[in-house]
Protein backbone atom coordinates (compact mmCIF):
# COMPACT_ATOMS: atom_id res chain seq x y z
CA UNK A 1 0.00 0.00 0.00
CA UNK A 2 1.13 3.24 -0.38
CA UNK A 3 0.85 4.44 3.00
CA UNK A 4 4.48 3.81 4.60
CA UNK A 5 4.80 0.92 6.80
CA UNK A 6 5.87 1.42 10.39
CA UNK A 7 9.48 0.08 9.88
CA UNK A 8 10.48 2.59 7.35
CA UNK A 9 11.17 5.23 9.82
CA UNK A 10 14.15 3.82 11.69
CA UNK A 11 14.31 0.35 9.54
CA UNK A 12 13.55 -1.41 12.76
CA UNK A 13 10.01 -2.78 13.75
CA UNK A 14 9.84 -2.67 17.72
CA UNK A 15 8.02 -6.17 18.72
CA UNK A 16 4.46 -6.15 19.87
CA UNK A 17 3.87 -4.05 23.33
CA UNK A 18 7.21 -2.58 23.07
CA UNK A 19 6.83 0.85 24.33
CA UNK A 20 7.80 2.80 20.98
CA UNK A 21 4.29 1.05 19.74
CA UNK A 22 2.27 2.48 22.61
CA UNK A 23 3.45 5.70 22.65
CA UNK A 24 4.43 6.56 19.02
CA UNK A 25 2.64 9.93 18.76
CA UNK A 26 -0.86 10.98 19.77
CA UNK A 27 -3.12 8.73 21.15
CA UNK A 28 -4.44 5.98 18.77
CA UNK A 29 -1.75 7.34 16.71
CA UNK A 30 0.90 4.99 15.31
CA UNK A 31 4.28 5.52 14.36
CA UNK A 32 3.98 6.65 10.98
CA UNK A 33 0.71 8.61 11.58
CA UNK A 34 -1.66 6.14 11.10
CA UNK A 35 -4.30 6.03 12.86
CA UNK A 36 -4.64 2.27 14.88
CA UNK A 37 -8.15 0.50 14.97
CA UNK A 38 -7.43 -1.47 18.10
CA UNK A 39 -6.57 -0.81 21.68
CA UNK A 40 -8.41 1.72 24.18
CA UNK A 41 -8.71 4.66 21.90
CA UNK A 42 -9.92 3.17 19.05
CA UNK A 43 -12.55 1.25 20.81
CA UNK A 44 -13.87 4.34 23.25
CA UNK A 45 -15.64 5.58 20.53
CA UNK A 46 -16.07 3.78 16.99
CA UNK A 47 -18.06 5.22 15.06
CA UNK A 48 -16.58 8.82 15.87
CA UNK A 49 -13.14 7.23 14.75
CA UNK A 50 -14.97 5.63 11.46
CA UNK A 51 -15.64 9.64 10.71
CA UNK A 52 -12.18 11.05 11.33
CA UNK A 53 -11.18 8.51 8.91
CA UNK A 54 -13.38 9.55 6.17
CA UNK A 55 -13.09 13.04 7.03
CA UNK A 56 -9.02 12.67 6.47
CA UNK A 57 -8.99 10.13 3.82
CA UNK A 58 -12.17 9.60 2.43
CA UNK A 59 -14.32 6.17 1.30
CA UNK A 60 -10.94 4.23 2.00
CA UNK A 61 -8.48 4.96 4.35
CA UNK A 62 -5.15 3.40 5.77
CA UNK A 63 -5.17 2.16 9.44
CA UNK A 64 -2.57 -0.13 11.56
CA UNK A 65 -3.71 -3.56 13.08
CA UNK A 66 -2.71 -5.42 16.55
CA UNK A 67 1.35 -4.98 16.28
CA UNK A 68 0.97 -1.82 14.10
CA UNK A 69 0.41 -3.83 10.44
CA UNK A 70 -0.54 -1.86 7.84
CA UNK A 71 -4.63 -2.40 6.45
CA UNK A 72 -6.84 -0.31 4.59
CA UNK A 73 -10.67 0.08 6.03
CA UNK A 74 -13.68 0.25 3.43
CA UNK A 75 -15.84 2.74 4.64
CA UNK A 76 -18.30 3.69 1.43
CA UNK A 77 -21.07 1.44 0.92
CA UNK A 78 -20.53 1.66 -2.63
CA UNK A 79 -16.88 0.91 -1.94
CA UNK A 80 -17.71 -2.23 0.45
CA UNK A 81 -20.16 -3.34 -2.35
CA UNK A 82 -17.27 -3.07 -4.80
CA UNK A 83 -15.11 -4.97 -2.64
CA UNK A 84 -17.25 -7.94 -1.63
CA UNK A 85 -18.70 -8.22 -5.35
CA UNK A 86 -15.03 -8.65 -7.10
CA UNK A 87 -13.16 -11.88 -5.91
CA UNK A 88 -11.14 -11.77 -8.72
CA UNK A 89 -9.60 -8.45 -7.46
CA UNK A 90 -10.22 -8.90 -3.31
CA UNK A 91 -9.54 -12.47 -2.82
CA UNK A 92 -10.77 -14.24 0.59
CA UNK A 93 -7.25 -16.69 0.24
CA UNK A 94 -5.46 -14.75 3.29
CA UNK A 95 -1.90 -16.58 1.98
CA UNK A 96 -1.43 -13.92 -0.15
CA UNK A 97 -1.29 -11.28 2.29
CA UNK A 98 1.96 -9.53 2.48
CA UNK A 99 2.26 -9.19 5.95
CA UNK A 100 2.53 -13.54 6.09
CA UNK A 101 4.87 -13.39 3.69
CA UNK A 102 7.18 -10.78 5.48
CA UNK A 103 7.05 -13.23 8.57
CA UNK A 104 5.72 -9.64 10.34
CA UNK A 105 2.47 -12.15 12.02
CA UNK A 106 3.83 -13.04 15.12
CA UNK A 107 3.33 -16.70 16.69
CA UNK A 108 0.85 -15.60 19.43
CA UNK A 109 -1.13 -12.09 17.50
CA UNK A 110 -4.90 -11.92 18.39
CA UNK A 111 -5.24 -11.53 14.26
CA UNK A 112 -4.53 -15.32 13.75
CA UNK A 113 -7.36 -16.81 15.07
CA UNK A 114 -8.89 -14.78 12.50
CA UNK A 115 -7.26 -14.30 9.50
CA UNK A 116 -5.24 -17.70 9.45
CA UNK A 117 -6.09 -19.65 6.02
CA UNK A 118 -8.48 -22.31 7.14
CA UNK A 119 -10.10 -25.03 5.12
CA UNK A 120 -13.89 -23.10 4.59
CA UNK A 121 -15.68 -21.71 2.29
CA UNK A 122 -14.83 -17.83 3.42
CA UNK A 123 -11.30 -18.43 2.42
CA UNK A 124 -12.01 -19.51 -0.67
CA UNK A 125 -12.71 -18.55 -4.07
CA UNK A 126 -13.78 -19.69 -7.44
CA UNK A 127 -14.95 -23.36 -7.49
CA UNK A 128 -13.44 -24.75 -4.55
CA UNK A 129 -15.28 -21.92 -2.73
CA UNK A 130 -18.86 -23.01 -4.50
CA UNK A 131 -18.11 -26.83 -3.25
CA UNK A 132 -17.83 -25.70 0.17
CA UNK A 133 -20.49 -23.03 0.45
CA UNK A 134 -22.68 -25.66 -1.33
CA UNK A 135 -22.15 -27.65 1.52
CA UNK A 136 -22.62 -25.09 4.34
CA UNK A 137 -25.72 -24.20 2.23
CA UNK A 138 -27.95 -27.39 1.78
CA UNK A 139 -27.52 -28.68 5.46
CA UNK A 140 -28.58 -25.43 7.25
CA UNK A 141 -31.54 -25.41 4.21
CA UNK A 142 -32.30 -28.38 6.03
CA UNK A 143 -33.53 -27.09 9.10
CA UNK A 144 -37.04 -26.64 9.20
CA UNK A 145 -37.87 -23.20 10.63
CA UNK A 146 -40.33 -23.65 12.58
CA UNK A 147 -38.47 -26.53 14.42
CA UNK A 148 -35.92 -23.50 15.00
CA UNK A 149 -38.46 -21.64 16.76
CA UNK A 150 -39.61 -24.55 19.07
CA UNK A 151 -35.99 -24.64 20.15
CA UNK A 152 -35.93 -20.74 20.71
CA UNK A 153 -39.00 -20.74 22.54
CA UNK A 154 -38.39 -23.51 24.54
CA UNK A 155 -34.67 -21.78 25.72
CA UNK A 156 -36.13 -18.46 25.97
CA UNK A 157 -39.21 -19.91 28.65
CA UNK A 158 -36.08 -21.76 30.59
CA UNK A 159 -34.08 -18.10 30.62
CA UNK A 160 -37.19 -16.42 31.43
CA UNK A 161 -37.96 -18.84 34.53
CA UNK A 162 -34.74 -18.54 36.15
CA UNK A 163 -35.11 -14.73 36.58
CA UNK A 164 -39.36 -13.64 36.37
CA UNK A 165 -39.58 -14.12 39.72
CA UNK A 166 -37.29 -11.44 41.12
CA UNK A 167 -38.97 -8.49 38.67
CA UNK A 168 -35.64 -7.28 37.58
CA UNK A 169 -32.85 -8.89 35.28
CA UNK A 170 -29.49 -8.14 33.20
CA UNK A 171 -30.92 -8.90 29.85
CA UNK A 172 -27.24 -9.38 27.86
CA UNK A 173 -25.78 -11.52 30.85
CA UNK A 174 -29.38 -13.80 31.64
CA UNK A 175 -30.57 -13.51 27.95
CA UNK A 176 -28.48 -11.95 25.08
CA UNK A 177 -25.69 -14.02 25.49
CA UNK A 178 -27.08 -17.13 26.03
CA UNK A 179 -30.13 -17.94 23.91
CA UNK A 180 -28.24 -17.75 20.19
CA UNK A 181 -25.45 -20.17 21.61
CA UNK A 182 -28.42 -22.91 23.37
CA UNK A 183 -29.94 -22.90 20.20
CA UNK A 184 -26.85 -23.14 18.11
CA UNK A 185 -25.28 -26.35 19.95
CA UNK A 186 -28.96 -28.26 19.41
CA UNK A 187 -28.57 -27.53 15.65
CA UNK A 188 -25.18 -28.63 15.64
CA UNK A 189 -25.77 -31.67 17.94
CA UNK A 190 -24.10 -31.14 21.13
CA UNK A 191 -25.55 -31.22 24.66
CA UNK A 192 -26.67 -27.88 25.87
CA UNK A 193 -24.23 -28.21 28.65
CA UNK A 194 -21.68 -26.97 26.38
CA UNK A 195 -23.45 -23.76 25.08
CA UNK A 196 -22.29 -21.56 28.43
CA UNK A 197 -18.56 -22.32 28.05
CA UNK A 198 -18.31 -22.31 24.21
CA UNK A 199 -20.36 -19.04 24.56
CA UNK A 200 -17.25 -17.27 26.68
CA UNK A 201 -14.79 -18.45 24.28
CA UNK A 202 -16.63 -16.96 21.46
CA UNK A 203 -16.71 -13.98 23.23
CA UNK A 204 -13.25 -13.43 23.71
CA UNK A 205 -11.90 -15.27 20.13
CA UNK A 206 -14.22 -12.07 18.66
CA UNK A 207 -12.58 -9.64 20.84
CA UNK A 208 -8.98 -10.59 19.93
CA UNK A 209 -8.08 -10.54 23.43
CA UNK A 210 -4.73 -12.08 24.98
CA UNK A 211 -6.51 -15.64 25.52
CA UNK A 212 -7.51 -15.31 22.31
CA UNK A 213 -5.47 -18.47 20.98
CA UNK A 214 -6.34 -20.37 24.10
CA UNK A 215 -10.62 -19.79 23.24
CA UNK A 216 -10.06 -20.77 19.76
CA UNK A 217 -7.82 -24.30 20.93
CA UNK A 218 -11.39 -25.03 23.47
CA UNK A 219 -13.72 -24.37 20.97
CA UNK A 220 -11.78 -26.81 18.57
CA UNK A 221 -11.20 -29.43 20.73
CA UNK A 222 -14.51 -29.63 21.60
CA UNK A 223 -15.64 -29.56 17.99
CA UNK A 224 -13.11 -32.35 17.13
CA UNK A 225 -14.61 -34.36 19.75
CA UNK A 226 -18.34 -33.76 17.95
CA UNK A 227 -17.15 -34.81 14.77
CA UNK A 228 -15.45 -38.05 15.93
CA UNK A 229 -18.66 -39.03 17.93
CA UNK A 230 -21.37 -38.29 14.54
CA UNK A 231 -19.28 -40.59 12.30
CA UNK A 232 -20.94 -43.06 14.64
CA UNK A 233 -23.84 -41.93 16.15
CA UNK A 234 -25.40 -39.93 13.43
CA UNK A 235 -28.20 -37.63 14.35
CA UNK A 236 -30.53 -34.53 12.60
CA UNK A 237 -27.87 -31.73 13.34
CA UNK A 238 -25.46 -29.75 11.18
CA UNK A 239 -22.62 -32.18 12.05
CA UNK A 240 -23.65 -35.17 10.66
CA UNK A 241 -24.87 -33.33 7.60
CA UNK A 242 -21.65 -31.97 7.20
CA UNK A 243 -19.96 -35.26 7.27
CA UNK A 244 -22.61 -36.97 4.60
CA UNK A 245 -23.25 -34.26 2.15
CA UNK A 246 -22.15 -35.19 -1.22
CA UNK A 247 -19.03 -32.31 -1.85
CA UNK A 248 -17.28 -35.19 0.52
CA UNK A 249 -15.57 -32.80 3.20
CA UNK A 250 -12.52 -33.67 4.83
CA UNK A 251 -12.51 -34.11 8.49
CA UNK A 252 -10.68 -30.58 8.83
CA UNK A 253 -12.91 -29.03 6.51
CA UNK A 254 -16.37 -30.33 8.90
CA UNK A 255 -14.66 -29.13 11.91
CA UNK A 256 -13.85 -25.69 10.58
CA UNK A 257 -17.19 -24.88 9.21
CA UNK A 258 -18.66 -25.97 12.55
CA UNK A 259 -16.22 -23.63 13.81
CA UNK A 260 -17.27 -21.18 11.43
CA UNK A 261 -20.81 -21.12 11.35
CA UNK A 262 -21.12 -21.38 15.93
CA UNK A 263 -18.90 -18.23 16.22
CA UNK A 264 -20.57 -15.98 13.28
CA UNK A 265 -23.81 -17.06 14.44
CA UNK A 266 -23.36 -16.98 17.63
CA UNK A 267 -21.57 -13.22 17.73
CA UNK A 268 -23.81 -11.69 15.29
CA UNK A 269 -27.02 -12.72 16.96
CA UNK A 270 -26.52 -12.06 20.34
CA UNK A 271 -25.34 -8.52 19.52
CA UNK A 272 -28.47 -8.06 17.49
CA UNK A 273 -30.75 -9.27 20.25
CA UNK A 274 -29.05 -6.84 22.39
CA UNK A 275 -29.31 -3.97 19.72
CA UNK A 276 -32.36 -4.39 19.44
CA UNK A 277 -33.76 -4.38 22.71
CA UNK A 278 -32.06 -1.74 23.56
CA UNK A 279 -33.56 0.31 20.66
CA UNK A 280 -37.08 -0.90 21.89
CA UNK A 281 -36.49 0.48 25.86
CA UNK A 282 -34.18 3.67 25.11
CA UNK A 283 -34.92 5.52 21.58
CA UNK A 284 -37.82 7.48 21.35
CA UNK A 285 -38.12 7.19 17.73
CA UNK A 286 -37.92 3.57 17.40
CA UNK A 287 -40.68 3.13 20.09
CA UNK A 288 -42.76 6.03 18.23
CA UNK A 289 -42.46 4.23 15.09
CA UNK A 290 -43.45 1.22 17.14
CA UNK A 291 -46.34 2.40 18.58
CA UNK A 292 -48.04 3.54 15.70
CA UNK A 293 -47.98 0.89 13.68
CA UNK A 294 -45.64 2.52 11.20
CA UNK A 295 -43.06 -0.61 12.36
CA UNK A 296 -43.33 -4.43 12.64
CA UNK A 297 -40.93 -6.73 14.64
CA UNK A 298 -38.80 -7.86 11.11
CA UNK A 299 -38.98 -4.14 10.12
CA UNK A 300 -37.61 -3.35 13.60
CA UNK A 301 -34.71 -5.62 13.26
CA UNK A 302 -33.78 -4.34 9.70
CA UNK A 303 -33.32 -0.95 11.47
CA UNK A 304 -31.42 -2.28 14.02
CA UNK A 305 -29.16 -4.06 11.40
CA UNK A 306 -28.56 -0.43 9.24
CA UNK A 307 -28.11 1.81 12.44
CA UNK A 308 -25.98 -1.00 14.64
CA UNK A 309 -24.67 -4.09 12.50
CA UNK A 310 -23.62 -7.22 14.55
CA UNK A 311 -20.26 -7.03 13.25
CA UNK A 312 -18.34 -3.36 12.79
CA UNK A 313 -15.81 -4.98 10.57
CA UNK A 314 -15.03 -8.37 8.54
CA UNK A 315 -11.35 -9.02 8.09
CA UNK A 316 -10.66 -9.18 5.40
CA UNK A 317 -9.53 -9.37 1.73
CA UNK A 318 -6.77 -9.43 0.02
CA UNK A 319 -6.23 -7.26 -3.20
CA UNK A 320 -4.69 -9.84 -5.79
CA UNK A 321 -3.10 -7.59 -7.77
CA UNK A 322 -1.73 -3.50 -7.57
CA UNK A 323 -5.67 -1.99 -8.16
CA UNK A 324 -7.07 1.62 -6.79
CA UNK A 325 -10.15 1.63 -5.10
CA UNK A 326 -11.67 4.78 -3.23
CA UNK A 327 -9.26 7.17 -5.21
CA UNK A 328 -6.55 4.51 -3.10
CA UNK A 329 -3.55 2.87 -5.02
CA UNK A 330 -3.94 -1.07 -3.40
CA UNK A 331 -0.79 -2.80 -3.68
CA UNK A 332 -1.17 -6.47 -4.77
CA UNK A 333 -1.57 -8.52 -1.14
CA UNK A 334 -2.51 -5.72 1.12
CA UNK A 335 -5.25 -6.42 3.45
CA UNK A 336 -8.35 -4.73 3.31
CA UNK A 337 -11.05 -4.56 6.21
CA UNK A 338 -14.90 -4.37 5.23
CA UNK A 339 -16.46 -1.36 7.40
CA UNK A 340 -19.52 -2.73 7.74
CA UNK A 341 -21.11 -0.03 10.73
CA UNK A 342 -18.88 2.54 7.96
CA UNK A 343 -20.43 1.58 5.62
CA UNK A 344 -24.05 1.52 6.68
CA UNK A 345 -23.64 5.33 8.02
CA UNK A 346 -22.27 6.46 4.51
CA UNK A 347 -23.87 9.98 3.92
CA UNK A 348 -23.69 9.33 0.55
CA UNK A 349 -26.40 6.98 0.59
CA UNK A 350 -27.66 7.96 4.12
CA UNK A 351 -27.35 11.94 4.75
CA UNK A 352 -30.06 11.72 7.36
CA UNK A 353 -29.19 9.10 9.46
CA UNK A 354 -33.15 9.97 11.59
CA UNK A 355 -34.54 8.95 8.56
CA UNK A 356 -36.48 5.20 8.69
CA UNK A 357 -35.56 2.63 6.77
CA UNK A 358 -38.25 0.55 6.81
CA UNK A 359 -38.18 -3.09 4.82
CA UNK A 360 -34.57 -1.51 3.40
CA UNK A 361 -32.54 -4.80 3.15
CA UNK A 362 -29.27 -2.81 1.62
CA UNK A 363 -27.51 -2.45 4.52
CA UNK A 364 -24.40 -4.13 4.91
CA UNK A 365 -24.58 -6.10 8.05
CA UNK A 366 -24.75 -10.13 6.34
CA UNK A 367 -22.46 -8.69 3.66
CA UNK A 368 -22.90 -9.05 -0.19
CA UNK A 369 -21.91 -11.14 -3.20
CA UNK A 370 -20.69 -14.50 -2.75
CA UNK A 371 -19.53 -14.64 0.62
CA UNK A 372 -22.95 -13.30 1.89
CA UNK A 373 -23.62 -14.51 5.04
CA UNK A 374 -25.57 -18.12 4.33
CA UNK A 375 -27.14 -18.33 8.21
CA UNK A 376 -28.94 -15.10 8.51
CA UNK A 377 -32.26 -15.92 8.28
CA UNK A 378 -31.46 -18.31 10.95
CA UNK A 379 -29.95 -15.56 13.32
CA UNK A 380 -32.84 -13.39 12.13
CA UNK A 381 -35.20 -16.22 13.70
CA UNK A 382 -33.70 -16.56 16.95
CA UNK A 383 -33.72 -13.04 17.74
CA UNK A 384 -37.34 -12.44 15.76
CA UNK A 385 -38.95 -15.20 17.86
CA UNK A 386 -36.46 -14.59 21.45
CA UNK A 387 -37.66 -11.26 21.59
CA UNK A 388 -41.27 -11.88 20.81
CA UNK A 389 -41.29 -14.53 23.31
CA UNK A 390 -39.18 -12.55 26.03
CA UNK A 391 -42.08 -9.35 25.68
CA UNK A 392 -44.91 -11.64 25.53
CA UNK A 393 -43.64 -13.28 29.05
CA UNK A 394 -42.63 -9.78 30.24
CA UNK A 395 -45.43 -7.00 28.68
CA UNK A 396 -44.06 -4.19 31.12
CA UNK A 397 -40.70 -4.42 30.86
CA UNK A 398 -38.95 -1.22 31.33
CA UNK A 399 -35.11 0.45 31.25
CA UNK A 400 -34.14 -0.15 35.02
CA UNK A 401 -31.39 2.66 34.81
CA UNK A 402 -30.88 5.68 32.81
CA UNK A 403 -30.41 5.24 29.06
CA UNK A 404 -27.03 7.04 29.27
CA UNK A 405 -25.26 4.65 32.43
CA UNK A 406 -25.49 2.08 29.38
CA UNK A 407 -21.75 1.23 28.04
CA UNK A 408 -20.82 -0.62 25.16
CA UNK A 409 -17.82 -2.92 25.36
CA UNK A 410 -15.89 -2.05 22.12
CA UNK A 411 -13.60 -4.42 20.30
CA UNK A 412 -11.85 -3.92 16.73
CA UNK A 413 -15.05 -6.70 15.10
CA UNK A 414 -17.61 -5.65 17.00
CA UNK A 415 -19.25 -3.45 20.14
CA UNK A 416 -20.99 -5.71 22.80
CA UNK A 417 -23.51 -3.52 25.03
CA UNK A 418 -22.51 -4.93 28.79
CA UNK A 419 -25.49 -4.63 30.81
CA UNK A 420 -28.96 -4.33 30.01
CA UNK A 421 -31.00 -4.11 33.46
CA UNK A 422 -34.58 -4.08 33.42
CA UNK A 423 -37.43 -4.49 35.78
CA UNK A 424 -40.63 -5.71 34.94
CA UNK A 425 -43.91 -7.29 37.09
CA UNK A 426 -43.32 -10.78 38.09
CA UNK A 427 -45.82 -12.86 36.24
CA UNK A 428 -48.30 -14.49 38.23
CA UNK A 429 -48.14 -18.22 38.31
CA UNK A 430 -51.29 -20.05 38.10
CA UNK A 431 -50.90 -23.91 38.84
CA UNK A 432 -47.51 -23.69 36.68
CA UNK A 433 -44.56 -25.63 38.66
CA UNK A 434 -42.26 -23.66 40.47
CA UNK A 435 -39.05 -22.80 37.75
CA UNK A 436 -36.37 -25.14 37.96
CA UNK A 437 -32.96 -23.60 39.49
CA UNK A 438 -30.42 -22.11 36.66
CA UNK A 439 -27.86 -25.08 36.14
CA UNK A 440 -24.30 -24.45 36.91
CA UNK A 441 -22.27 -24.66 33.55
CA UNK A 442 -19.22 -22.91 35.42
CA UNK A 443 -17.85 -26.14 36.92
CA UNK A 444 -18.44 -28.09 33.39
CA UNK A 445 -15.36 -29.43 32.50
CA UNK A 446 -14.21 -30.23 28.90
CA UNK A 447 -13.70 -33.24 27.90
CA UNK A 448 -15.64 -35.84 25.29
CA UNK A 449 -18.97 -35.21 24.68
CA UNK A 450 -21.70 -37.12 26.97
CA UNK A 451 -23.82 -39.31 25.36
CA UNK A 452 -26.81 -37.52 23.69
CA UNK A 453 -30.27 -37.59 25.25
CA UNK A 454 -32.80 -39.89 24.32
CA UNK A 455 -35.46 -38.47 23.27
CA UNK A 456 -36.19 -35.56 21.02
CA UNK A 457 -37.52 -31.84 22.70
CA UNK A 458 -41.06 -31.74 23.70
CA UNK A 459 -43.30 -29.49 22.18
CA UNK A 460 -42.49 -26.38 24.13
CA UNK A 461 -45.67 -25.05 26.76
CA UNK A 462 -45.39 -20.99 26.78
CA UNK A 463 -47.58 -18.43 27.49
CA UNK A 464 -50.43 -18.38 24.81
CA UNK A 465 -49.27 -14.44 23.92
CA UNK A 466 -45.79 -15.82 22.78
CA UNK A 467 -47.66 -16.72 19.84
CA UNK A 468 -49.12 -13.73 18.94
CA UNK A 469 -48.03 -11.75 16.03
CA UNK A 470 -45.61 -9.46 15.82
CA UNK A 471 -47.24 -6.16 16.86
CA UNK A 472 -49.35 -7.34 19.75
CA UNK A 473 -47.19 -7.54 22.48
CA UNK A 474 -45.62 -4.08 20.84
CA UNK A 475 -48.61 -1.94 21.77
CA UNK A 476 -49.12 -3.69 24.97
CA UNK A 477 -44.68 -3.01 26.02
CA UNK A 478 -45.65 1.19 25.07
CA UNK A 479 -49.53 1.46 25.92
Amino acid sequence: MTAPHPETASGLTPPPGCPAHAHGGAAGIGATGLRRIYGPEAERDPRALYEALRREHGPVAPVLLHGDLPAWMVLGHRENLEVMRSPSRFSRDSRIWRMFREGRVSADSPLRPMVDWQPVCVFADGQEHERLRAAVTDSLEQFDRRGIRRYVIRYTDQLVDAFADRGHADLIAEFAEKLPMLVMTQLLGMPEEYGPRLTDAALDLMKGSETALTSNEFVVRTLRALTDRKKTVPGHDLATRLIAHEAELTDDEVLEHLRLVLVAANETTVNLIANTLRMVLTDRRFRANLTGGHMTLPDALEQVLWDEPPLSVIPGRWATGDTVLGGQQIRAGDMLLLGLAAGNTDPEIRPDLTKPLHGNRAHLSFSSGPHECPGQDIGRAIADTGIDTLLARLPDLRLAVADTELSVRAAWLSGRLEALPVSFTPPVRVGAPAARPPRDFASTAPGPLPDPAPTAPAEPGHNAAAGQSGGAWWKSLFR
